[in-house]
């Protein structure tokens, strides 16, 4: 009998299953593709496969002669080996060469799931913003701190599918928090396989289905959050198909604050023959959001739960529709060869009223990607091969208005925007004697900007400029020694650079900075990885340096305009730490599992070379950046079905401008959710739970200014908030 083991949720392979003849116990271990072989009896009917993590299962034996697919759903009450597909290698995460930070469905779930930020938060070197509700800024080793809103030098692909904007920026804000079940964060450069970018990649993958269900929802908890959802999917051996609506809206700590956003989800796999498969996603939001503005120290420690005037007399707000399409094709030629290929549509309307003017958006991004792998032997020994390339064409229409109190007054300018930007890839990983695995890798990245003003109020003259940026190689070599499945140690060298989005080629002044630079950057990693106590204890270490030159820094004009500007060099490095402990892991006692874990930060990020306006910032911190996070926690469950998550967040003080005159307090936030979650007659699932989001009611600022004109640094977060919830899935 022959066949392949696979995760029932994703269908991609799992290696290490033991698949053996039921009666005897025999048996044999599924490979890297997860494929086996194994003699049986004459009349055997019946054979188990089991894996750590996952669920046992004995399957019936085909009466003909036929490969057997046999599909493992993960055990939630088990801790299992992490496999990750970043850059490209599918191995486990004790085999591959730098710093990933993963979230599973279950730390996805210690929170309210009405916001990605306090999941995200618990990696090390990643910092998730929220300067208003629902304006998310992501920070990735410090990498992001230029974005005003969105996120920008990070690349993240929902599905597979790059999620981006035209205008360069990525809107995490559509993203239902609900829908994401795995999350992937490849920190630094990683342009072997993703392309340009210095602060790194996001794999996010939405919930997929693993049996036939109906499910439905609701939420509410303080500042008016109210939230519901029902969807519904269908699971067979052949395809998984999931549908599914969510509503979530928010009046808002401060004022000007309040949040409405709607969204569908259309998601499937299709796996018509056992060497291929479709796989296609759909999704749809209509967000909504206020936006309160920066407040200086004096209005913040006063009213932190004021807004600025201006943002109430202007409306200053976000309207935002959003449609992501992608669709992927993967094929299993033989045992050699493999191709993945994806087509992707991303379509947005912004309807944008702000302090100093109105603006009107219309997006549009087609693109495409594939590689191609292939495994061979070179001198004896296992290679794989992977080749690709990734290419899109964004075209963005913006109208600029007068603000009329939240009303489009007169036409300032009209503006059209071509970005063509694309790059091949190439990977090698060579797997050499004693137990190291070498990786080398690079892209060839292009990009340019067509920028046309059609008219302007006026004059009604319109002009043309171009930025093209010369083709950049981005290199990557890595080197991981596996001493024995408990211990590794990696090592990497890599390049990237990032472009300036149009966003800020374009700025909101109405003016083209053609002069601006791309980021280059070299950034060098050490770590460790491994475990301890039959895996009961883990642990990953990193240390890394990033040196960084035309880094492109935020500064706010006297019109309340972001502008930006290259700002010389920085040096960013430092160490970042993860440990957990599952004091207790037994599923069949009633404390089921009593897990501890923690994750520390150290950043020491400086200006190495930074002049402005005869001004020399020189050595001081980088803007935005505090210099230690410290995040902790502890998970139970129980077998009846009770549960309590609870989480820690410390974070050091933060400069908020360049000259480091003025730092965000150091603050403490606690928090936690707890709940029952329970079967009922196999095929009834309960949750019922709830909650508390900084249990302290410390005063702190998420997502401040940085470099904000008149002294406007401090964006309030919400203080003590309570929620509670009850899901509800019917399963056939």
């Amino acid at each position: 009998m022959t066949g392949q083991v696979l995760e029932a949720q994703t269908r991609k392979p799992l290696a290490g299953a033991a698949v053996a003849n039921s009666a005897t116990g025999v048996g044999t271990i599924s490979d890297a593709e997860g494929r086996f072989s194994l003699e049986l009896p004459i009349g055997q009917t019946r054979m188990t496969a089991t894996l750590l993590g996952y669920r046992p299962v004995t399957v019936t034996l085909p009466a003909a002669s036929q490969e057997l697919i046999i599909l493992l759903s993960a055990d939630n009450t088990q801790l299992r080996e992490v496999v990750v597909t970043g850059y490209e290698s599918r191995r486990p995460l004790q085999e591959t060469a730098g710093a990933i930070g993963v979230l599973s469905s279950r730390e996805l779930q210690r929170f309210s799931e009405t916001t990605l930020v306090p999941a995200l938060n618990t990696l090390p070197g990643v910092r998730m913003e929220e300067r208003a509700t629902a304006s998310y800024r992501l920070s990735i080793r410090g990498s992001s701190l230029r974005a005003p809103f969105g996120v920008r030098n990070v690349k993240v692909y929902l599905n597979e599918i790059p999620l981006v904007e035209a205008n360069g920026t990525i809107p995490l804000n559509l993203l239902d928090a609900a829908t994401i079940g795995n999350v992937e964060v490849i920190k630094g450069p990683s342009g072997s396989v993703y392309g340009a970018g210095t602060g790194g990649t996001v794999l996010l993958e939405t919930v997929r289905p693993t049996e036939s269900s109906i499910m439905a929802g609701g939420l509410v908890g303080s500042y008016g959050l109210r939230r519901g959802f029902a969807g519904a999917s269908v699971a067979t051996e052949k395809s998984n198909l999931l549908l599914r609506y969510d509503r979530q809206t928010l009046d808002g700590y401060r004022e000007q604050s309040a949040m409405d956003r709607q969204s569908v989800l259309l998601s499937g796999q299709f796996y018509p023959t056992q060497k291929q498969t479709f796989s296609f996603h759909a999704l749809y939001s209509d967000l909504y959001y206020e936006l309160p503005g920066a407040l200086t120290r004096e209005q913040y420690e006063a009213n932190p739960r004021q807004a600025r005037q201006l943002n109430k007399d202007q409306n200053a707000s976000i309207n935002l529709d959003g449609l992501n399409l992608g669709l992927v094709h993967s094929y299993q030629f033989n045992d050699r060869w493999s191709n993945n290929t994806s087509l992707f549509g991303v379509f947005s309307f912004l309807n944008h009223p702000f302090t100093n003017d109105y603006e009107r958006n219309t997006n549009q991004s087609l693109g495409g990607r594939t590689r191609t792998a292939y495994r061979t032997q070179v001198a004896e020994l296992p290679t794989r091969f992977v080749l690709g390339a990734e290419g899109q064409r964004r075209f963005v229409n913006s109208r600029h208005y007068q603000n009329v109190k939240g009303t489009a007054g007169t036409l300032s300018f009209d503006d059209e925007v071509v970005a063509t930007q694309g790059f091949v890839f190439g990977q090698a990983e060579v797997e050499l004697p004693a137990q190291f695995i070498l990786t080398l890798g690079g892209s060839l990245n292009t990009l340019n900007y067509d920028l046309t003003r059609v008219t302007t109020g006026a004059t009604g003259v319109g002009s043309n400029n171009s930025r093209g940026f010369d083709p950049q190689f981005s290199p990557r070599a890595a080197l991981v020694k596996v001493f024995s499945p408990k211990l590794s140690a990696h090592a990497s060298i890599s390049a990237g650079f990032s472009p300036p989005t149009e966003a800020e080629v374009r700025p909101s002044d109405g003016s083209f900075n053609t002069a601006l630079q791309p980021e280059k950057g070299t950034n060098y990693e050490l770590g460790i990885r491994g475990n301890l106590f039959n895996q009961r204890l883990t642990y990953d270490v990193v240390g890394f340096r990033l040196n960084l030159s035309e880094t492109i820094l935020i500064q706010s004009t006297p019109e309340d305009i972001d502008v930006f500007q290259n700002a010389g060099a920085t040096r960013q490095q430092g160490v970042e730490a993860a440990l957990g402990f599952a004091v207790v892991q037994a599923p069949e006692q009633p404390l089921s599992l009593l897990k501890l874990w923690s994750a520390y930060t150290y950043n020491h990020f400086r200006f190495r070379n930074y002049q402005p306006n005869d001004q020399n910032f020189s050595g001081n911190s980088l803007t935005g950046t505090p210099e230690h996070v410290l995040t902790a926690g502890f998970d139970v469950e129980s077998a009846f079905g009770f549960y309590l998550n609870a989480t820690g967040n410390y974070t050091s003080d933060i400069p908020l401008n360049d000259a480091n005159t003025v730092f965000a307090d150091s603050y403490l936030v606690l928090g936690g959710r707890g709940g029952y979650r329970k079967t009922f007659a196999q095929t009834w699932h309960l949750d019922v739970y709830g909650g508390v989001d900084n249990a302290t009611d410390e005063l702190y600022s998420l997502g401040n200014d940085l470099n904000g004109f008149g002294n406007r640094y401090f964006q309030p977060a919400p203080g003590r908030n309570f929620y509670g919830g009850v899901q509800l899935r019917k399963s056939f």
